[in-house]
């Protein structure tokens, strides 16, 4: 037996899930920090209307990380499963027909969207002042959207398989070169959003590099191999479906980010678009630590759900929630206490961190509501139950969210925007508890009935 097959089917849970967890957490933090750091020198180098140019901008990378996460997750899902099931043939499979589709998938959605940046842009709400600054980063990073496709699922890949150490460092190793090269390209060389989008590709391709060697390592368990390159009907259908969830969520995410940023172009301008842009990447920087826990217990419960080990796969869930809730809570008590110091990390304008410093403490109202509900949508895709994973997806983004931020909006202008967040995290919160509550029944009653 594998010493990882037998850490996912033996080791303590708790155990387990913070050596998954942590360098997933790691990984991502780093990653998300990178983010906010990119942005920071955009807002240093350029000033509020770079900041306002790279958000305009945001939901075009939200719908290329959908897709990657779609195939990625997707494919994780099943890879650990069949890994559970001792299927690695069939595990082999499932990585080629991810990598292919990568590869399709990257010609399919980069060419017309470079082509039609400008179009697309303006639909997107860029203004005047704006939309030059736009154009040239899109273009430059969709210039590389097949390294940020593959990255993204491989990385994926790797955590299904228990290595979470080598997923944190393909994460660190892009984070890294971004974070070195951003000040080089946009103040050294004077090349402001294009010096940032330069330096996001050029660590999306040494990332590729480190990964694809990975894959043809023997530290790999499951190996590329050229000849389960073909795609096959069965394994894209079940790939898209369980990753179909991932998929909605960051394209119901771009659709909710163009809406506010039409709405905060009307209540609040340029000003306001770029307001939201500094509080997104702070949430995402908060939320990175819950999903690592999240994806940290993607491969416990596929794992021990295809082995049939459900008494796992229900303590995997809820110290997971555990975790998470814990998370979320210190995330909400650091950003509420210091919402002023934290935007101001942006950019010096009085006009942004004022507006900024409200926005955000009526945003993360809510937000110790949160952690449980990542735990929940990981629990769905990793065992595979497409359905109840698709609906947490739009619940809050698409059902909740768009409607009540046009009506509230409509009612209490910029304040209405930002009050539509805690609203809608909570009566989400209450639904996904429910749906909880009863899958985890369900796994008691198959424990029971087990063959």
């Amino acid at each position: 037996m594998h010493k990882r097959t037998e850490m996912l089917a033996e080791e303590k849970i708790w155990s387990l899930l913070l050596k998954l967890s942590v360098p997933a957490m790691i990984g991502m933090i780093v990653n998300a920090f990178y983010n906010v750091v990119d942005t920071i020198f955009v807002g240093r180098g350029v000033g509020v209307r770079g900041i306002a140019a790279i958000s305009i901008a945001f939901p075009i990378q939200m719908i290329v990380m959908a897709i990657s996460l779609s195939v990625g997750i997707g494919s994780a899902s099943i890879i650990s499963r069949k890994w559970g099931a001792k299927d690695i043939d069939g595990a082999e499979s499932t990585l080629g027909n991810a990598l292919s589709l990568t590869v399709l998938l990257g010609i399919i959605i980069g060419v017309p969207s470079i082509v039609f940046a400008p179009q697309i842009l303006k639909v997107f709400g860029a203004s005047e002042n704006i939309i030059g600054y736009s154009i040239v980063y899109l273009r430059i990073i969709l210039s590389g959207i097949f390294f940020t496709l593959f990255t993204m699922v491989t990385n994926n890949i790797i955590r299904a398989e228990g290595n979470a150490n080598m997923a944190m460092i393909t994460m660190l190793t892009s984070a890294i070169v971004n974070i070195i090269l951003d000040p080089i390209f946009i103040f050294g060389l004077h090349m402001g959003v294009a010096g940032a989008a330069i330096a996001t590709v050029i660590a999306k391709f040494i990332t590729t590099v480190v990964q694809f060697y990975y894959f043809r390592s023997k530290y790999s368990i499951i190996k590329f191999r050229i000849n389960k390159l073909r795609l096959k009907w069965h394994l894209i259908k079940e790939i898209f479906t369980i990753g179909s969830s991932a998929f909605a969520r960051q394209v119901v995410g771009s659709l909710m980010i163009i809406v506010l940023n039409k709405l905060l172009s009307v209540y609040g301008g340029d000003m306001g678009i770029a307001v939201y842009g500094v509080i997104q990447r702070l949430l995402m920087l908060a939320y990175m630590p819950m999903f690592g826990i999240a994806q940290g217990l993607q491969p416990i419960v596929g794992f021990n759900y295809g082995a049939g080990l459900y008494d796992r796969v229900k303590e995997g869930i809820k110290d997971s929630i555990v975790a998470a809730s814990l998370i979320s809570t210190s995330s909400f008590i650091i950003l509420c206490l210091f919402p002023g110091f934290f935007i101001s990390l942006f950019s010096k304008n009085p006009d942004l961190i004022k507006m900024g410093s409200s926005a955000l403490r009526i945003i993360t109202a809510a937000f110790p509501l949160i952690g449980f509900q990542i735990v929940a949508s990981s629990m769905y895709q990793s065992l595979g139950k497409s359905v109840p994973a698709f609906f947490l997806a739009i619940l809050r983004q698409l059902l909740l969210f768009i409607p009540a931020v046009y009506l509230l909006s409509a009612i209490f202008k910029l304040n209405g925007i930002w009050i539509t967040f805690p609203i809608t995290d909570s009566i989400s919160a209450i639904v996904t508890a429910i749906m909880l509550f009863y899958s985890i029944k369900r796994l008691q009653f198959m424990k029971k009935y087990k063959p």
